[in-house]
């Protein structure tokens, strides 16, 4: 088990990182950071707090898709304690303009971007409690639906509201596993559905947002 030292100076290093999104996907319109910009910004409080960083890689199938495994360790080089944090991210089948080598790397640097968001606490997403969800808790079908109701729905309005609801969940759902910020699904709507949020979908639309999300934010960044 890792001693107290570390984590005091992991404290330090998170109440003192800025790594700002320096970056911007011109198509989707929204700015967001890469493991490189965030390894930029990390490497000098590494160093006034007595850490080095380990990076390491694995590729793990399951079910019938790849995955990149990233594991991002923080060693104390007085103790040699150390603490670690992974994420996954699913290969893309192809993309176009890209080998087999360099979607794994693209896969491999969206890994690790998300892999350094956990170990050094940085907030790269809006969680469930957000615009994208719970501020009104039902898509933008279903708000419209409310609005009009004056009289009690049929059962397949009922059902209609219900499955958009368990969708629109699923979503948030998803978006908390990868760090999804509400701009990059914002930027997502627009590219696949000619949207503005995931408020305006179906409930079609928005499992197959959720089922695209991670290589459609990887694609964006890569």
């Amino acid at each position: 088990m890792a001693g107290k030292a570390i984590y005091a100076a992991l404290m330090a290093v998170q109440s003192e990182l800025k790594a700002p999104k320096g970056q911007e996907n011109t198509f989707g319109k929204y700015r967001y950071r890469s493991a490189e910009d965030i390894l930029e910004a990390v490497k000098p409080l590494l160093k006034e707090n007595g850490l080095y960083l380990r990076i390491s890689d694995t590729v793990e199938l399951i079910g019938d898709r790849y995955y990149v495994k990233a594991t991002v360790t923080a060693v104390d080089i007085a103790t040699g304690d150390a603490e670690s944090a992974t994420a996954y991210a699913r290969e893309q089948t192809e993309k176009k303009g890209m080998d087999a080598a360099q979607v794994t790397g693209a896969t491999s640097s969206y890994a690790r971007k998300y892999a350094l968001n956990a170990l050094f606490g940085i907030d790269d997403t809006k969680d469930a409690d957000t615009d994208e969800y719970t501020r009104t808790g039902r898509s933008g079908a279903n708000q419209e639906q409310a609005k009009k109701q004056t009289q009690p729905p049929t059962q397949a309005q009922a059902t209609a509201v219900n499955d958009a609801h368990a969708a629109m969940k699923e979503l948030a759902a998803e978006m908390q596993r990868i760090n999804a910020t509400k701009e990059e699904v914002a930027g997502i709507c627009r590219k696949l559905f000619g949207k503005a949020s995931s408020r305006e979908l179906t409930a079609e639309q928005l499992r197959k947002l959720t089922a695209n999300l991670a290589a459609e934010i990887m694609a964006g960044v890569a």
